[in-house]
């Protein structure tokens, strides 16, 4: 008899449908390229935007924030209900019967995690969840035939090569966010950067992808 699972348990039909359409499982495509593109753009540009404008403010959120336990366990419940997703619908492969243990192991890993890694947790919770966002993005410009479809992947890989030093090193985020900050002049080059990625990228989606 099929085990039977609840409407919110990381086996049912609806996050599968989820799980399926973010990694290009379902027959008929997925996450498009276009809407992705565009989303990234968006969130580039908002984001830039707003900490050239409010410089100040951005940068104390920013020192404040590899040492934030609340921040941590905010983004560690998020990686975590992500991860029990992607872990209860995923291809293992020839580890399929080990799925059942790992449902239950990863609970107990996500409660351990919050009582005795508290420092830096919430860089280490950041690095997780640019794992896998970055995860999905690639998803989105696999294969795709437009050139441009490339400004995806390299915002993508930046994202899971600064996820992982976060993850292993994050004292690395700490050190970063005192050296971008130390001069207003690197602080404007950042956030221009970012904006002048993110225009290009939402150019690109709209009129390429």
């Amino acid at each position: 008899m099929a085990e039977q699972v609840g409407p919110f348990s990381p086996a049912s039909p609806m996050l599968e449908d989820l799980y399926n359409y973010l990694y290009l499982q379902n027959e008929t495509g997925g996450i498009p390229l276009k809407g992705t593109g565009i989303c990234v753009a968006l969130a580039l540009i908002v984001s830039h935007v707003f900490a050239f404008v409010k410089a100040d403010q951005v940068q104390a959120f920013l020192k404040a924030f590899p040492r934030s336990y609340k921040w941590g366990v905010i983004l560690l419940s998020i990686d975590f209900v992500w991860g029990m997703m992607c872990l209860a619908n995923m291809d293992m492969g020839e580890f399929y019967n080990m799925r059942s243990w790992f449902l239950y192991l990863v609970p107990v890993g996500f409660v351990l995690v919050l009582m005795f890694v508290q420092e830096f947790l919430a860089v280490r919770a950041l690095g997780t969840l640019l794992l896998l966002v970055g995860g999905i993005v690639l998803e989105a410009a696999f294969l795709k035939p437009q050139f441009s479809r490339l400004l995806l992947p390299i915002i993508a890989y930046v994202w899971i090569i600064a996820g992982m030093y976060f993850v292993g090193m994050p004292y690395l985020m700490r050190d970063w966010v005192t050296w971008v900050t130390a001069q207003p002049g690197r602080w404007k080059l950042a956030t221009l950067g970012g904006i002048a990625y993110g225009a290009v990228l939402l150019v690109a989606a709209i009129v390429s992808y």
